[in-house]
């Protein structure tokens, strides 16, 4: 019996023995098997052969000294060293063997390996210091960007009033006046567009600081760690975006059409799985030139609007298709194709006309679908145009492809 559990524990640990002097005497299999020494080479030899060069010696001859003295056994999680100088990590308990006279005549050592553990927990803390980073200028930057919009705000009415007096030919006056009235819109609507993604960015910092602690997968913990870094990414881009829509040399270059698209659906990624869109796409691979982050914008807009259709209609099978592919005439065309059951035929001639709407105050301003024109056409040079089908309303987008030459 006592030979059957000397088996099993020499099968499940690593075991090795040495005399007082700490000359190895017996090593088994997985001993060897961790440390890539033949049992030829470790018997016979001082048992520091695996120290790891950075515990110092001393420490060592302080935890032999413990045990010769107390004659208890030693616990402690040991850095060691392989013969491929490869670190490893090892929960170690230490036993010093008495004899009759209760005098050590050798040492038994029990080890498992714990080094991925040890790494994992590396990880999170250098991940901890990374949130902690991010966390420590996040709440400056939103002051900072608040501050910008606030005085931005604080003087668009008089903005407003100068360019009118300007300008006497009625088009550009009118021209002016959307653009502005369309820019203190945005504004005042990123302060509504920022509370969601904050709500979700605490929550998504809080379950990586209750994760790391539970000290679980580390997938699990690297998935919420991303997810936290994108939404703080995505909401500087959208205050970017904001500040820079009317800047008069917007840079323009070429861009994948499916690119913008699917940077849409990621940012829109939580209100389709809530809302339980049905998302299908069929994208070809087509260049155009413009901005990319605003033809994402027109693309989050049109979806937004669906989706309330959806609910205004009380649809509860939600499809949106979105496909791309190229005309004989070298246009790049996007097809936006929901089953909200489509636009009164009364107010499809209007809905791209400023300040029209056909939601409450409260949740429309009647400027997404005329900022998204205006996108279409002055950013990107192209059209767009809906109709309605049997179940619902198809976007058409025309933007013209790129050409090298």
């Amino acid at each position: 019996m006592q030979n059957q559990y000397q088996e099993a524990i020499e099968n499940s640990n690593i075991v090795s023995k040495t005399n007082i002097d700490g000359i190895i005497t017996f090593v088994n299999d997985e001993f060897c098997n961790l440390f890539g020494y033949t049992k030829e080479e470790l018997l016979g030899i001082n048992h520091n052969i695996i120290r790891h060069p950075e515990v110092p010696s001393s420490t060592f001859k302080i935890l032999w000294e413990t045990i010769k003295t107390e004659k208890k056994p030693y616990k402690s999680t040991v850095k060691n060293l392989t013969k491929d100088n490869k670190t490893v990590y090892l929960n170690t308990t230490i036993t010093p063997i008495l004899n009759k006279n209760n005098e050590i005549e050798e040492f038994i050592a029990i080890r498992y390996d714990v080094t991925k553990e040890m790494e994992l927990t590396k990880h999170l803390e250098q991940k901890d210091k990374e949130l902690n980073a991010l966390n420590e200028t996040l709440e400056q930057r939103v002051l900072e960007q608040t501050r910008q919009l606030q005085e931005l705000n604080s003087t668009l009415e008089q903005r407003v009033l100068e360019e009118i007096k300007k300008n006497e030919e009625k088009q550009k006056i009118l021209f002016l006046q959307s653009r502005l009235a369309s820019l203190g819109q945005m504004l005042a609507n990123i302060a509504h567009q920022w509370r969601q993604p904050l709500t979700e960015l605490s929550l998504t910092l809080f379950n990586i600081n209750k994760t790391s602690r539970k000290c679980c997968e580390n997938e699990k913990v690297l998935e919420y760690y991303e997810e936290g870094k994108f939404i703080i990414k995505n909401m500087s881009k959208t205050i970017d975006d904001f500040t820079n829509f009317f800047a008069p040399n917007k840079l323009s270059e070429p861009f994948f059409l499916n690119e913008s698209i699917t940077e849409a659906l990621e940012i829109l990624k939580k209100l389709i799985l809530r809302e339980k869109i049905t998302i299908r796409t069929n994208f070809e691979k087509l260049k155009v030139v413009g901005i990319s982050n605003e033809l994402s914008q027109v693309l989050i807009n049109l979806i937004q609007n669906a989706n309330d259709a959806f609910n205004q209609n009380k649809i509860t099978h939600k499809k949106i298709i979105i496909k791309t592919y190229k005309t004989e005439d070298n246009f790049a065309v996007i097809e936006v194709k929901d089953n909200a059951l489509g636009i009164p035929n009364d107010h499809i001639e209007q809905i791209f006309e400023p300040y029209f709407t056909t939601k409450h105050t409260s949740s429309g301003t009647g400027l997404g679908l005329f900022m998204s024109k205006l996108i279409i056409e002055k950013s990107l040079s192209g059209t767009i145009e809906v109709r309605n089908y049997e179940e619902g309303s198809i976007f058409t987008i025309k933007i013209p492809i790129w050409n090298k030459s």
